[in-house]
């Protein structure tokens, strides 16, 4: 059992199936390391707060507000970041093959203003250095947008340098 599958397996995270795309898009893309002597990188699309049996629950649908609380903002996007680690798996064989988290990206759907967006978003970014270590931190953007896919509160995207 490889590091990061130890790790997941102590956080008692099970990573689910990775969602197949619903649109003209590929889940992950591996480049190849260009230019000469560029690391590798692996891309990872958008996930959705999907959770184990592929579904959206309520409680990660709907939009953000100035009354809204911070709680379930955050499980949107830790499950968002399990799902991104899945797409990693499928992709990759084995999370071992990443040598570092360079960025995520989260969006969080939003009715006007909601401050608390930066908190929202350590869902992500606390598991995966939950989960990766040191290799985990990450730089990132966090916006609200008008809109996500199935009604989501959140979706996060990710690029890794990963090892082949």
């Amino acid at each position: 059992m490889s590091q990061t599958a130890r790790r997941l397996a102590e956080l008692g995270i099970v990573l689910p199936k990775p969602a197949a795309p619903v649109a003209n898009y590929v889940p992950a893309v591996r480049t190849l390391g260009m230019p000469p002597n560029a690391a590798p990188q692996l891309w990872i699309s958008g996930q959705l707060p999907l959770g184990p049996d592929g579904t959206l629950a309520e409680r990660h649908k709907g939009k953000l507000g100035p009354d809204s609380g911070v709680e379930a903002a955050r499980e949107a996007a830790r499950l968002c970041a399990i799902n991104i680690l899945a797409q990693a798996q499928a992709a990759l064989g084995d999370l071992d093959k990443i040598v570092m988290a360079v960025r995520l990206g989260g969006y969080f759907n939003v009715a006007g203003s909601y401050d608390p967006l930066p908190q929202a978003m350590n869902g992500a970014s606390d598991l995966m250095v939950e989960a990766l270590g040191e290799r985990g931190k990450h730089a990132r953007t966090t916006v609200g947008v008008a809109h996500l896919p199935l009604n989501a509160l959140a979706e996060v995207e990710a690029v890794f340098v990963v090892s082949f």
